[in-house]
C-alpha cells in the first residue's frame, strides 16, 4: 500500500502523541478520584474579563463570575442574578431586581451597587455597552437589591445585550474592583459564580485550580445552556497550559488530562480511533476567522492595500491548513456570518476560488506599496492561527510583499495588538483572530463589525458604515434588518474593514468519562454541569 507523505507524517505525529511522556502532569495526577476534572488548554495571562476580550480569559469570567441574565437553548436571554424585571410603558425605564443567595467569595453580599459599577465599567469597554452609555440618562441603585436604567430613548436590545455572549461579557464584579477604569486590569479574582479561583495553588505559566463555591445558590430552573441553575458536579477543575498540542494529547490520551479544549485537527482520526476518547463540538455554529489589519499605519492605512488583502485571500487554501476535515471549515464571504439571519452576498463580487494575487498585487502598487515591512502577529500556543499567520506570510511574499512573522504566544500577541505605533516602535500590521459566527449577528455587541471611534484592534473607521450601524438598535422587523445588513455589508467590503479567511467549527476532545458539557454559541466553554465518572 502506498503511503502518502501527508499520511506519514500524521502517523508519526500519532506515534509521537502516543508515546510522549508529559511528565509535566505526573505530579499533578495523585490523588486521582472522580471529583477533579483537568483540562489542557493554553496559557491564562490575564484575568480581568472586561479588560481584554480573549477567550480564556471569558471562561475564567464564567467560572467565577455571574451575568443578570444568561442565553437559553433557544438563545434568548432569561434572569440569572435577576429575579424580577420590568420596563416601563414608554421603554425608557427598566428596574431590576437581585434575587435571594447571592454573595460574593469574600463573603459579603452582592448589592444593587455592585450591578451598577459593573455596567458603567463594562460600557467603558464593549461595543454594546457603548451604545448602552450613550443612550442612558441614569444607571443607579434604589435600594441594596434594586436598580433601575433610565433611557433617554427606547433600547429594545438592552435585555439580549445584558444577557449577550459577545465579549466582554457583561459579567458583574464587586463595586469596589468595578470602580477600576477598563483600561486598567482587575487583578483581584473575587465573584459570585459557582466557582472559587484558588489562589494559593495558582501556578502562573503552568496551571490554575478552581473549587467549587460551596455557598453558590443557583437558580431553581433547570439548566438550560447558560440559563437556569448553574449545577456544579465536581469538587475542582485544574487548568493546565499546555501550549503544545500533541503534548496535550498524549496527557489526553494517558488519562493525565480529561479535556483538550483545542484538539489538533490533523489528529482528529486518530482521537475518533481511540476507545477512550471523543471528539465533541460545544459551538456548532463554529467561529469566524478574521485578518485585522492596523488601518493606522502604512500600508494598511491606505485602501487599495486593503482591498489588495480581500482579493489575494483563498479562503479554501486557509481552510485546508486550518481545518483540513471538509467537516469543519467552510468559507464565509459575509460579515454577518453563515449561521446567523442576516447573512448575504452583498458586494462580495471579490471573493474567488484560488483569490487573485495579480489583482492583489496590482492593488498594492496603487496603494504605492515601497516595500515597507508588513509584521504578521503570530502565536505559536494556537495551532490554527499560527498555520494562517505561516501561510499568509508567505502567501504575501509571493507577491512581492515584505513580510515578517512576529512569533509569541497567545499573550504576547494581545499584549502587542494594543500598540497603535508604527511597527519600529513595536507596532504591528496583521494578526489573526476568530470571533463566534453566531456573534456576527448582532453588529451593536460584535467587536468584527465596528468602525467607530471605539472600533476593536486594528482601528478601522468609516462614517458612512457607522450612520448606517447605528439604525440597528432600532430596526424592529426582519425584514428590515436584513435590508440594513445589506447596506452595512456593501460599505464594510468597499473599505475592507477586515478581511474573512474562513468559517471553522473545531471540537474539543475528551475522555470519555467526562459527560455534562455544555453546548454555546461561543469559543469559551462553561465549567458547571460537567461530572465524570470513575475510570
Amino acid at each position: 500500500m502506498a503511503i502518502s507523505r501527508r499520511n506519514l507524517i500524521k502517523m508519526s505525529m500519532a506515534a509521537g502523541a502516543a508515546l510522549s511522556s508529559p511528565s509535566i502532569l505526573r505530579a499533578q495526577t495523585t490523588p486521582r478520584d472522580a471529583q477533579t476534572v483537568r483540562f489542557a488548554t493554553g496559557d491564562l495571562t490575564v484575568f480581568d474579563p472586561i479588560f481584554t476580550t480573549t477567550d480564556g480569559t471569558q471562561a475564567h469570567g464564567l467560572a467565577i463570575y455571574d451575568t443578570l441574565f444568561a442565553l437559553d437553548s433557544a438563545l434568548k436571554p432569561q434572569p440569572q442574578m435577576v429575579a424580577k424585571w420590568e420596563v416601563s410603558a414608554d421603554k425608557k425605564t427598566y428596574t431590576f431586581e437581585l434575587r435571594d443567595g447571592l454573595g460574593w467569595h469574600d463573603g459579603t453580599p452582592v448589592t444593587a451597587a455592585d450591578c451598577v459599577a459593573s455596567i458603567r465599567r463594562w460600557g467603558q469597554a464593549a461595543t454594546g455597552g457603548q451604545v448602552l452609555m450613550e443612550r442612558a440618562k441614569d444607571i443607579s441603585k434604589k435600594d441594596d437589591k434594586s436598580f433601575t436604567i433610565i433611557l433617554k430613548e427606547p433600547l429594545g436590545i438592552l435585555i439580549d445585550m445584558l444577557g449577550g455572549v459577545a465579549a466582554p461579557v457583561p459579567f458583574i464584579m464587586r463595586e469596589k474592583d468595578a470602580g477600576h477604569p477598563a483600561t486598567e486590569q482587575v487583578t483581584t479574582n473575587i465573584g459570585s459564580g459557582p466557582f472559587k479561583f484558588n489562589e494559593a495553588l495558582a501556578r502562573p505559566g503552568a496551571s490554575f485550580t478552581y473549587d467549587r463555591n460551596e455557598k453558590y445558590v443557583p437558580r431553581n430552573e433547570p439548566s438550560d445552556r447558560l440559563a437556569g441553575g448553574k449545577i456544579v458536579k465536581v469538587d475542582r477543575v485544574i487548568w493546565n497550559n499546555i501550549a503544545d498540542q500533541q503534548t496535550a494529547l498524549a496527557a489526553l490520551q494517558a488519562g493525565e488530562v480529561d479535556l483538550q479544549t483545542y484538539a489538533p485537527a490533523d489528529l482528529y482520526g486518530v482521537i475518533e480511533s481511540d476507545p477512550n476518547l471523543v471528539l465533541q463540538v460545544l459551538n456548532k455554529s463554529g467561529n469566524d476567522l478574521g485578518l485585522r489589519m492596523n488601518h493606522l499605519q502604512k500600508p494598511f492605512d491606505n485602501v487599495k492595500a486593503r482591498q489588495a488583502m480581500l482579493h489575494l485571500i483563498d479562503q479554501d487554501a486557509f481552510l485546508g491548513v486550518m481545518a483540513p476535515d471538509p467537516r469543519f471549515g467552510r468559507p464565509v464571504t459575509s460579515i454577518f456570518g453563515n449561521s446567523t439571519p442576516y447573512s448575504n452576498d452583498e458586494n462580495t463580487g471579490w471573493f474567488k476560488k484560488g483569490g487573485d494575487p495579480e489583482k492583489a498585487k496590482q492593488l498594492f502598487k496603487e496603494a504605492g506599496y515601497a516595500g515597507e515591512k508588513v509584521v504578521i502577529l503570530d502565536p505559536t500556543s494556537w495551532a490554527q492561527g499560527h498555520a494562517a499567520s505561516q501561510l499568509l506570510a508567505i502567501t504575501l511574499q509571493k507577491i512581492g510583499i515584505n513580510a515578517e512573522l512576529a512569533p509569541s504566544d497567545w499573550g504576547g500577541v494581545v499584549a502587542r495588538r494594543a500598540n497603535k505605533g508604527p511597527v519600529e516602535s513595536g507596532g504591528w500590521n496583521i494578526f489573526i483572530t476568530d470571533d463566534p459566527d453566531y456573534v456576527q449577528g448582532d453588529p451593536i455587541t460584535a467587536v468584527f463589525p465596528n468602525a467607530g471611534d471605539h472600533a476593536w484592534f486594528g482601528w478601522p473607521k468609516s462614517d458612512e458604515y457607522e450612520a448606517l450601524r447605528a439604525k440597528w438598535p432600532d430596526v424592529t422587523t426582519l425584514e428590515e434588518r436584513k435590508a440594513l445588513a445589506r447596506q452595512m455589508q456593501r460599505v464594510w467590503w468597499d473599505f475592507v474593514g477586515d478581511v474573512r479567511l474562513g468559517q471553522i467549527v473545531s471540537p474539543i476532545a475528551r475522555r470519555k468519562t467526562l459527560t455534562g458539557l455544555i453546548e454555546v454559541p461561543t469559543i469559551y466553554f462553561p465549567m458547571w454541569n460537567m461530572q465524570k465518572a470513575s475510570a
